[in-house]
């Protein structure tokens, strides 16, 4: 989002206003939903193990209850209830853990107090309004697309079961984001050492005048 801030008076005169921008990730939460999807409905697998009972078989199993045993065989990985709450809760989660970590109101309330504003929009309430619309946008289509890349394994699985598929879509998204962050900061590396090769050379070209 672009942020404009007023002109302002100084000793040397007037000084032009200065734009900045507010950067909004699509993905803000990350992989964070997946892994609390994964691991809420690996909860029923996990408490028939711990009751002694077979996961596999856990309705046959007598150490676990009717309820704990259906749970464990319908939300097992692969079956239609599990793959349909997976990706129910990835959305969930996404929406969940962007609320928490961006707040539009207090955003808003920070450029107020700097003089910043988003053209067309009047500060306070409106720009915090304007923000979350935004937001909330950009969610919906990070959510969707965190629930495509995590139940995409899920189905392979599931209609392909002779195709060799171990990777979750929750690892593909560690792989890609370390990747990625492995990338930028090669980048900045070969910035930083193009702007040292820069000085060097420009401090030689001195000495020899």
């Amino acid at each position: 989002l672009l942020i404009q801030y007023p002109k302002r008076q100084q000793a040397h005169g007037v000084a032009q206003g200065q734009k900045s921008f507010l950067p909004l990730k699509i993905n803000t939460s990350g992989v964070i939903p997946p892994i609390f999807a994964s691991a809420l409905l690996m909860l029923p697998l996990t408490a028939v193990g711990f009751l002694g009972g077979n996961p596999a078989d856990a309705e046959a199993s007598g150490a676990v209850s009717g309820v704990l045993g259906w749970l464990a065989t319908h939300f097992a990985p692969g079956s239609w209830t599990y793959i349909t709450s997976y990706g129910a809760m990835v959305i969930f989660f996404a929406f969940f853990y962007t609320s928490i970590m961006f707040n539009p109101e207090e955003t808003a309330d920070n450029l107020r107090k700097y003089g910043g504003f988003i053209p067309g929009i009047r500060p306070g309430s409106n720009t915090a309004a304007y923000i979350d619309y935004v937001l909330t946008r950009l969610t919906t289509i990070g959510a969707l697309y965190l629930m495509f890349v995590c139940i995409l394994p899920e189905l392979l699985r599931r209609y392909f079961p002779e195709i060799p598929f171990y990777i979750g879509g929750t690892s593909l998204l560690i792989v890609v984001s370390v990747t990625m962050d492995t990338v930028t900061q090669i980048q900045s590396h070969l910035i930083a050492h193009q702007y040292e090769g820069m000085i060097k050379k420009s401090k030689l070209g001195g000495r020899k005048r």
